[in-house]
C-alpha cells in the first residue's frame, strides 16, 4: 500500500530488457522537500529507475507513486527532468530552448521566453541569450538545459548525472542551485556516481548496485554502518595502556588507529591516562559516505564506481 506522505514512493520495481534484469525489486521512499541521491556505478540501474518513476517506461512489475499520483503522466507538468543524454536543437537560441522545454511541461511559450531571459541573466549567462545552442560549449549548453528543466517552477526536480560535463566552478554553482531549490520546498532527486556530491548535498540516499538497492535512508545511518575510527598518537610505545586497545588496532610507529570501542571514548581515555600512555593526540573520525558505500555495496561496486576501496585507499 503506497502513501501520499512521500514525494516519490516505489515498491518492488522490476525491469528487464531482452532477458537481462536491469532493475530487480527496487524500493524507494523520497521525502517531500528532500535532496535525495541515487548512488551507483554506470549500468547499476539508476537511469532505468528514474525513467520508471516518471512513466517514461513502465516497470514489468512493482508499483510507484509520484507527487501523490499513481499515473506519473498526470503530474508531468509538476516535474522537471534532466536526462543523462543531453539534447537541444542546435539552431535554437538559448532562451528559446529554455522556453521550448517549459512548453513541453505546459508553460506558455511567451512566459517561457520571459523567464528564460531572466534566468540566464540571473545565472550570469546574459551574454549568451541570443546565441544559438551550436555556438555554446558543452558545459554552457548543459547549463541552458538545466535552466530549461527548472523554467516551469516544478515541485519535483529529477536530475540524471547532472554534474557530468561541468567544470568545478559550475559544479559548485549547481550544488548551490540544488540547495536553493530544496530551501524553497522543491524535492530534488539526482543520480550520480560521484559520492562527494551526494555527501555534501543529500539528506538521504539510495545505494544501487546490480539493479538492487541494498540501502536506502539517511546519509548518517549509512555512515553509521561503520564504527567511528580512533586515531591515537602516544609518547610511549608500550605499557599497561596497550591492554585498552582492541586486538585489531593498527599502528605505524607511535600512531594508532582502531574502531571506537562500544563502551565509548571515556573508558578508553581513562585507561590510557592511568596506563601512562602519554597521549600526544587523539581524534575520533566518523566514516565517510565512500566507506559506507564500499561496506554496503561491496568492493566490486566501488571499483566500478571508480572509487578506491579501503585497502586501495590505505
Amino acid at each position: 500500500m503506497l502513501s501520499n506522505d512521500w514525494a516519490i514512493e516505489a515498491r518492488g520495481l522490476v525491469k528487464r530488457f531482452d532477458g537481462f534484469t536491469a532493475v530487480d525489486g527496487v524500493d524507494l521512499s523520497v521525502p517531500q522537500g528532500a535532496i535525495y541521491g541515487i548512488l551507483g556505478p554506470n549500468g547499476a540501474g539508476k537511469t532505468t529507475t528514474l525513467r520508471m518513476l516518471q512513466g517514461i517506461i513502465d516497470p514489468d512489475s512493482g508499483v510507484r507513486r509520484i507527487l501523490g499520483a499513481d499515473r506519473p503522466h498526470d503530474v508531468a507538468h509538476r516535474i522537471g527532468y534532466l536526462p543523462e543524454e543531453r539534447g537541444l536543437y542546435p539552431t535554437m537560441k538559448t532562451y528559446e530552448a529554455i522556453a521550448f522545454m517549459g512548453a513541453l511541461r505546459g508553460l506558455p511559450l511567451a512566459e517561457g521566453r520571459r523567464r528564460g531571459k531572466a534566468m540566464m541573466e540571473e545565472h550570469g549567462l546574459s551574454y549568451a541569450i541570443d546565441r544559438q545552442i551550436r555556438q555554446l560549449s558543452k558545459g554552457m549548453a548543459q547549463q541552458v538545459q538545466i535552466l530549461g528543466t527548472l523554467v516551469h517552477n516544478p515541485d519535483l526536480v529529477i536530475f540524471d548525472e547532472p554534474f557530468s560535463g561541468l567544470d568545478a566552478l559550475n559544479q559548485g554553482k549547481l550544488e548551490k542551485m540544488i540547495r536553493a531549490l530544496a530551501a524553497g520546498g522543491t524535492t530534488v532527486i539526482f543520480s550520480t556516481h560521484v559520492i562527494a556530491h551526494a555527501e555534501r548535498l543529500c539528506d538521504e540516499v539510495a545505494i544501487i548496485a546490480g539493479g538492487r538497492v541494498p540501502f536506502a535512508g539517511p546519509v548518517d545511518v549509512a555512515r553509521d554502518r561503520i564504527p567511528a575510527q580512533v586515531r591515537l598518537e602516544t609518547r610511549h610505545a608500550d605499557g599497561p595502556w596497550r591492554a585498552a586497545l582492541p586486538p585489531d588496532a593498527r599502528h605505524e610507529g607511535a600512531l594508532w588507529s582502531f574502531p571506537l570501542p562500544d563502551t565509548g571514548v571515556e573508558p578508553l581515555l581513562r585507561a590510557l591516562i592511568e596506563g601512562e600512555a602519554g597521549i600526544l593526540s587523539l581524534s575520533i573520525e566518523r566514516a565517510g559516505l565512500h566507506d559506507a558505500f564500499v561496506a554496503i555495496a561491496g568492493e566490486a561496486a566501488a571499483r566500478a564506481l571508480g572509487q578506491p576501496t579501503q585497502e586501495e585507499a590505505a
